[in-house]
């Protein structure tokens, strides 16, 4: 990244702001704008998310922030309500609370000296969540939103549930937010109320966990804040981005197909990150695209920002396997519009073992053909990677070979020529299953000639729900039924002389939760098949070789590593009690803020553990340790959440402790019970 300093406008910092929210709360905010607005003011853009704005996304925010507020814009980082140094207590994620506050803030905003009265919104992960709810919501003064990393459906496509499927990203983002929330705010900015803040936090959190899995089902509480229920509510214009690494590789597409507005789409390579800070590289100048956004759609400037393709796309190349990629090699790739007129749906029959040739929309479907069977051992999924990759540890899937040997697999015959693909691949089954509750996983891969394959793709169906997931129905063992399995999508070019596989098991632990029961899968050849979105390799890629500048930014915020970081990834397997074991460590170490004098500390511990195929031996633990100090105030939190079962219920066990100076001043355990819904 190059980091500038020579910016078109002189900018000015305010650290702490309060900002009064209807019911008595104060939001603090960290705002950078233009010296020169307080007498020419100008528009604000609003980054809204529960990250700790005075420490652990400082430096990032440190990057971007005067960046654009040295382009013309006041940018303004507010905690949510609960968060860092704002008051009250987080409960949930995307509450109609949490929405309303945004509403109130762009107000207050809107009505400041130094802002034109417009306002834009933008983020990554949250804070894009925030933004899309919130244009739907239409605030007056909102004008655009830029947003990375997000989904329009909170239930399919989230951390939370894959068709219907409970993901282990699941517990693990709850209990991120079971730290991050119960943190205290810094006495040196709110003062001697951040005791009483800190326990007010304390005692009214419970595990996210339990909500979450109170609602197995498409329900209300899902459908609230999923855009996917009203496009039209959307009527501002809208900058999409996201990665293939990333868990929310589909939202883009999707907002790019359904909404009626000025949009433009934008999928490079990037795991969970803003494509400035984009891994696997190549980064892109993301920064300079929003100037030109914001100038666009804030200050009215005619500059082409809409010119050109609706949506630009990272065309991958073919890669071996690896858990991580400093770079992606690849192309970009533009289409006019989407769903694209280039991309044409191809469908290959399965049979024995094979990915049969491009069957033609005309021809008659053969008659089903004998069922080829399939049931998975738990090992299957070891190698699956994260949800979403974060690249810390290294976090992407590994060599597919061996989860391969418990699944059911197809290959097609050596590519005579390249085949590229762009979008979401889906595969149709005419099955049957020897249980009443069952799961499908689809897993696409490139294979090399040498053997190794890399996974490109993959989807998740719990068979229950293979008509809706808001009315489940149990299976009836042996009956035959047909079922869609959307995969994420995705661009990659398959080379001549590799081949295009799908694998399909009925275990994919620990990425999602197993049935209760280990279920023999029949699949009928030729009425089953796999489709792909094929883009031709000579149509005409539409965008310049290097349509994106260099990466830059301002310089970052100092920070002094105290204690080094630590990052592990184990998987382990006894062959005594054949107890196997998924062991990651995300420790960030201490770091020092030189310019407050504050040490911060994150450590996260995940394990995932099972027992030879006990489908109801499988269990979920995450630990968080997040620790504050600064001359004589040191406060710790240290959060515990387990995830159990049997064949009928969850168990969580969780614990919350906080610590001053190592004396333990509040602790609280939970043990409770939520019952499985046909998952």
């Amino acid at each position: 990244m190059r980091y500038v300093t020579n910016l078109p406008y002189e900018t000015k910092e305010e650290e702490h702001v309060t900002i009064p929210m209807s019911d008595g709360v104060r939001l603090s905010a960290h705002i950078w704008r233009p010296t020169s607005s307080d007498q020419e003011p100008v528009p604000a853009v609003l980054e809204y998310i529960p990250y700790r704005k005075r420490d652990l996304t400082a430096v990032r925010d440190s990057i971007h922030h005067p960046y654009l507020a040295g382009h013309g814009y006041a940018c303004v980082r507010v905690d949510l309500r609960g968060t860092g140094d704002s008051e009250g207590v987080l409960r949930d994620e995307y509450l109609e609370r949490e929405q309303a506050d945004a509403e109130e803030v762009l107000a207050w905003l809107a009505e400041q000296p130094w802002c034109d009265g417009g306002t834009g919104m933008m983020g990554i992960s949250w804070g894009a969540f925030a933004a899309l709810q919130v244009a739907a919501r239409r605030p007056p003064s909102l004008k655009a939103i830029a947003i990375a990393s997000f989904t329009d459906d909170r239930h399919a496509d989230d951390m939370h549930y894959m068709g219907g499927a409970l993901l282990s990203d699941n517990l693990a983002e709850a209990g991120t937010m079971f730290a991050y929330g119960t943190c205290p705010p810094d006495p040196a900015v709110v003062g001697e109320r951040w005791r009483e803040m800190w326990h007010e936090r304390l005692e009214n959190t419970e595990p996210w966990v339990l909500e979450w899995l109170r609602h197995q089902r498409r329900d209300d509480y899902w459908r609230h804040a999923s855009v996917c229920e009203d496009y039209t509510s959307v009527q501002c214009p809208v900058l999409a981005s996201s990665g293939w690494a990333d868990g929310y590789s589909n939202a883009v597409t999707r907002l790019l197909g359904n909404l009626d507005v000025p949009r433009k789409g934008l999928i490079g390579p990037w795991s969970h990150k803003f494509p400035h800070l984009g891994e696997p590289g190549p980064a892109i100048g993301y920064l300079q695209e929003l100037v030109r956004w914001w100038d666009h759609w804030l200050k009215g400037v005619d500059n082409g920002v809409m010119d050109g393709p609706m949506l630009l796309a990272w065309m991958q190349d073919s890669v071996p396997p690896s858990t991580s990629y400093e770079e992606r090699p690849g192309r970009w790739v533009g289409e006019p519009d989407w769903p694209s007129p280039h991309i044409r749906p191809v469908t290959h029959p399965l049979s024995r073992h094979t990915i049969g040739p491009a069957r033609d929309d005309t021809a008659t479907v053969p008659e089903a053909g004998a069922a080829m069977t399939v049931r998975s051992p738990l090992s299957v999924g070891q190698f699956a990677g994260k949800w979403a990759s974060y690249n810390a540890p290294p976090d992407l899937p590994y060599d597919q070979r061996e989860e391969d040997g418990g699944s059911l697999v197809f290959d097609t015959e050596p590519l005579t020529e390249q085949v590229e693909i762009l979008g979401s691949p889906s595969v149709e089954l005419d099955l049957s299953v020897s249980e009443p509750v069952a799961l499908v996983a689809a897993r696409l891969s490139d294979v090399s000639p040498d053997g190794a394959a890399t996974r490109v793709s993959y989807g998740i169906l719990n068979l229950t729900r293979r008509d809706n997931t808001e009315s489940p129905e149990p299976l009836e063992p042996g009956r035959r039924y047909r079922a869609t399995i959307p995969l994420n999508g995705v661009a990659q070019a398959f080379p001549a002389g590799h081949r295009i596989r799908l694998s399909l098991s009925t275990s994919y632990w620990p990425l999602a939760w197993p049935a209760p029961k280990p279920a023999l899968l029949g699949v009928h050849e030729h009425s089953s098949t796999l489709t792909l979105p094929v883009r031709p390799v000579d149509e005409p890629d539409e965008v310049p070789s290097a349509p994106f500048g260099e990466p830059e930014g301002t310089p970052p915020l100092a920070m002094t590593q105290v204690t080094p970081p630590e990052e592990r990834w184990d998987v382990k397997r006894d062959l005594i009690d054949y107890r196997s074991e998924l062991d990651i460590v995300k420790d960030r170490g201490t770091v020092r803020f030189e310019d407050i004098g504050l040490e911060s500390g994150r450590r996260a511990h995940e394990r995932y553990t099972a027992v030879a195929d006990d489908f109801t031996s499988v269990g979920g633990e995450t630990t968080w340790t997040m620790r504050f100090r600064r001359d004589d105030w040191d406060v710790r939190v240290v959060t515990h959440t387990k995830l159990s079962c049997d064949a009928s219920d969850f168990f969580v066990d969780a614990t919350l402790d906080a610590f001053e100076s190592d004396r333990r001043v509040f602790s609280r355990t939970w043990n409770e019970k939520v019952p499985r819904d046909l998952l």
